[in-house]
């Protein structure tokens, strides 16, 4: 049985007819004031399953790590959540009901995620709850959304094999950004040899593994001449840094997480390692982690993301505009931010779509969503759940940002399950 036809028996969907009535009805309703939409879509029609939702309120969860190594990371994530919430409600809010918002500290720690997840969806009833980053604070998380049935809409770039009824990938799976950077670096920089660096979990080890197996068996003439892993909050990096002086990789490539970044780039410099001259490309520094890193100690190193502050378009005008104003203008934007920011604003129009808080609908209308008001550019839901986005190459400036070096000219559709990486 296909995902898409298990998305299909897990509730009812609507009809071609009662979608057209209901979005005809949303958009007559969305000319009256929020009180009449409501009345429009009455509680008892779009809250079968006992979520929070009254005639004037729904619930959401914010579950992210605000304490503990990952904090650096995930802050950015609670900003731009709240910001959308924000901005949402006060556009008339979703089938006109305002959003509120329960906030939990996953505190960097995975039971702690798996448990807060469950008292946000059996103890709260959250109609739908934005968070995680680690691929470990997911996997903790995935089995709470499937026995409870909640959705979960998850911001980061994480490595793939995965897909599920109960979760939105707003961030980039490894087709999208893994193989498409070392394809990138290769043909662009002639890069043979790799140095593989990780922290000690789930994501960047299987990252790795996707990605040595791009290097050893996709690419030609290529190798892998190294490959370590350091726990979650380690500091001391000199070791590896010396077996990288001896090996003279062509790439040093990065997938190091959280508050480690901060020593490994500072160890990196002081060492004499000059990343305008050594090629670095990581795939997990955002602006998020410069801020914490110093632009001076990583300007030079290049990044594969879908996100960059710097992007030139109307939408990110707004979006940088609007985040400054809510957070002030010392803070920066990185990639899991911008992906955190579409989450509320996915579900949303996933909601209006289906005409229902519930998630079983939620899930069956979620393929076809597009949000034009990306920041990124634009993007749209895959009936795998993960959006097609772009995939683009940033090299750090000393300032913090990053300078926009190569985009594709199309959306990368995204594909979960590569053949032959598994």
């Amino acid at each position: 049985m296909s995902f898409e036809e298990k998305g299909r028996l897990s509730g009812p969907s609507l009809s071609r007819r009662q979608l057209l009535a209901g979005t005809a009805a949303l958009s007559a309703a969305a000319l009256v004031a929020p009180q009449a939409l409501a009345q429009a879509f009455p509680t008892a029609k779009v809250n079968t399953t006992g979520l929070a939702v009254t005639d004037t309120e729904v619930t959401v969860g914010i579950l992210h790590s605000v304490t503990g190594t990952m904090a650096i990371s995930e802050t950015g994530s609670v900003q731009a959540e709240k910001l959308a919430i924000e901005q949402i409600n006060a556009a008339g809010g979703v089938l006109g009901r305002k959003i509120k918002f329960i906030q939990e500290d996953g505190a960097s720690d995975w039971p702690t995620f798996a448990e807060k997840a469950k008292k946000l969806l059996v103890q709260d009833k959250c109609a739908s709850v934005m968070g995680c980053w680690t691929s470990a604070s997911r996997k903790a998380v995935l089995p709470v959304f499937e026995q409870y049935n909640g959705m979960l809409y998850y911001p980061t770039f994480y490595e793939g094999l995965e897909q599920s009824k109960n979760v939105i990938y707003t961030g980039q799976e490894a087709t999208q950004q893994i193989i498409a950077g070392l394809d990138w670096v290769t043909k662009e920089k002639g890069a043979k040899t790799f140095y593989l660096l990780g922290s000690d979990y789930i994501w960047p080890r299987t990252s790795n593994k996707i990605a040595r197996k791009h290097i050893e068996n996709f690419m030609k003439g290529t190798k892998v001449v190294g490959e370590e892993y350091f726990p979650l909050g380690h500091t001391q990096f000199n070791s590896v840094i010396n077996k990288i002086k001896l090996t003279k990789p062509d790439v040093i490539y990065a997938i190091i997480v959280g508050g480690s970044n901060v020593a490994f780039y500072k160890q990196l410099k002081a060492a004499g390692i000059d990343l305008s001259k050594q090629t670095l490309l990581t795939i997990s520094v955002t602006e998020d982690e410069i801020d914490g890193i110093g632009g001076e100690n990583i300007a030079g190193a290049y990044a594969c993301m879908k996100y960059f502050q710097s992007l030139k378009n109307p939408n990110n005008e707004k979006f940088v505009a609007a985040f400054h104003k809510m957070w002030g203008d010392k803070t920066v934007i990185g990639d899991v931010t911008q992906a955190a920011y579409l989450g509320p604003w996915l579900w949303k129009l996933t909601v209006e779509k289906a005409g229902s808080f519930d998630i079983d609908k939620i899930a069956a209308a979620s393929p076809g969503v597009e949000f034009t008001g990306a920041p990124e550019g634009y993007v749209k839901i895959h009936e795998n759940h993960h959006l097609w986005s772009k995939t683009r190459v940033g090299r750090a400036r000393a300032d913090g940002q990053y300078d926009l070096i190569y985009e594709t000219a199309n959306l990368v559709e995204p594909n979960p399950f590569p053949k032959g990486y598994q």
